[in-house]
């Protein structure tokens, strides 16, 4: 194996990893960013709940989520 293979191999081993680094880091942050959410979204519904709290009964109750 001549060294322009070798050192060619080499580069392209250190540009195969800067890749796995760079996806791992955007899985990270995109996980990161759907926990956010989740948790925003949980928030929101126990507000919401609690909001609910004094209206009357019967309010509320059949919710059509399908549209």
């Amino acid at each position: 194996m001549d060294m322009m293979s070798m050192v060619s191999g080499m580069l392209a081993a250190q540009a195969g990893n800067v890749q796995m680094q760079v996806a791992a880091t955007i899985m990270k942050s995109d996980a990161n960013a759907e926990k956010s959410a989740v948790l925003t979204l949980l928030g929101a519904g126990l507000q919401s709940a609690s909001s609910l709290a004094n209206v009357g009964a019967g309010i509320g109750g059949n919710l059509d989520v399908t549209a």
